[in-house]
């Protein structure tokens, strides 16, 4: 996989209480391309980290309805991927740049 496909595949990390509470399991949440397969995240997140990934889950979710002046509208839809690593290996992914 190439360089550019794979910070593709990978958006950004998906910070939150949840994903906090999963991170003390080994688990990590990274928002991802909407037709990145379970493999594309597997890769991307093995070479881009130097781990060795264990599973991937993939969840769609959709977008809110919103309203704005009387008018409804929707927010963007995300695509997540929940990321077990194999036992040993982690990624600190509230470091800052």
């Amino acid at each position: 996989m190439t360089t550019e496909r794979t910070l593709n595949t990978l958006r950004a990390p998906h910070i939150s209480e949840k994903a906090a509470r999963l991170a003390e399991h080994n688990q990590y949440v990274f928002i991802v391309a909407p037709e990145a397969t379970k493999a594309d995240v597997a890769l991307a997140v093995e070479q881009l980290f130097d781990v060795k990934v264990v599973d991937v889950n993939l969840v769609n979710t959709k977008g809110k309805v919103k309203s704005f002046r009387f008018r409804t509208g929707n927010r963007q839809g995300k695509r997540k991927a929940y990321v077990r690593l194999a036992d040993g290996h982690t990624i600190d992914v509230s470091a800052k740049a």
